[in-house]
């Protein structure tokens, strides 16, 4: 398996000397993310999200199916990522690299586990039918914090996304065109999202949000918070170096909360931009009233 290229000597030093006098490379305090992008596709559910360089793409899908056994009154939501080599050199088709089962498991532990999306409301008909929602998450470009800009593309397709309107009478389901009737949003919960801290030092002293690619080959640790903006934890994954001080957890978790805010203002204030982009002329409107009649 082709190897990513190491940082050379120098480079790691210039890094950790830098961050040792509280700079970093691209200028930004600590506590800072680079610069947040958001893009909705012509199509419901299409997210493309830009993290400084990285960049990921989520599309959300549903169609209708049968449910679990063990969950007859629960619809399906399932998340899919994918890491390409055009992203990197290391990353191999149907090879599946710890990065990607990490990124899988962070999302399905933040999104769907979290109960985000209200999965009963996806059941059309008990034990029988229900809508399987999906989200396939590929990554066009990785620059570092590659989680928690996944994160967020998620979130922001499954906000965004519109399934078709259904109705049942005398037992027979009719699932609608959006050219018969307007798709409906999914029965959402809660917006959570992940924040990323990176620990550099020999005792993981120094503490940065949003690592570049760089800088996270040179951390000796690092931790990912999913909570919502209500200041709710959905999980906290440390895996593994530098063990770090209870007290700087929990100092990270009042800074994952300020970006978590952060983060759903500006979700917000997007979706309703394109909301507006879309009912120009209060089409919208119209196609609803005369579907009422």
């Amino acid at each position: 398996m082709p190897l990513e290229a190491d940082p050379s000597l120098n480079e790691r030093q210039f890094v950790l000397q830098a961050l040792k006098e509280n700079l970093r490379q691209d200028g930004r305090e600590f506590d800072v993310y680079r610069p947040l992008d958001l893009t909705f596709g012509d199509e419901y559910g299409h997210a493309d999200v830009k993290l400084g360089k990285t960049r990921v793409i989520a599309k959300a899908s549903a169609e209708v199916t049968v449910p679990y056994v063990d969950r007859p009154l629960d619809g399906i939501f399932t998340i899919a990522a994918e890491l390409s080599p055009m992203t990197s050199p290391s990353f191999e088709v149907g090879r599946p690299t710890e990065i990607e089962v990490l990124l899988s498991r962070l999302l399905e532990k933040t999104v769907r586990r979290s109960g985000a999306l209200d999965t009963e409301s996806l059941c059309l008909v008990a034990g029988q039918k229900c809508w399987s929602v999906r989200v396939d998450v590929h990554v066009l470009s990785h620059d570092g914090n590659l989680i928690d800009a996944a994160c967020f593309a998620v979130v922001a397709a499954l906000r965004h996304f519109r399934k078709p309107d259904t109705s049942m009478e005398a037992g027979v389901l009719t699932v609608y065109t959006p050219a018969e009737r307007e798709p409906v949003p999914l029965g959402w919960l809660h917006s959570p999202f992940c924040v990323t801290f990176s620990f550099f030092g020999d005792e993981g002293e120094i503490s940065v949000l949003d690592a570049t690619w760089l800088e996270e080959q040179v951390r000796v640790g690092s931790c990912t918070i999913s909570l919502n903006r209500h200041g709710e934890i959905c999980q906290i994954a440390k895996l593994g170096g530098t063990p770090v001080e209870a007290v700087a957890l929990i100092q990270c978790t009042q800074l994952a909360l300020t970006a978590v805010k952060s983060f759903t203002e500006y979700l917000d204030q997007k979706l309703d931009a394109d909301s507006k982009r879309r009912n120009k002329g209060g089409l919208l409107a119209e196609l609803s009233a005369e579907n009422d009649r």
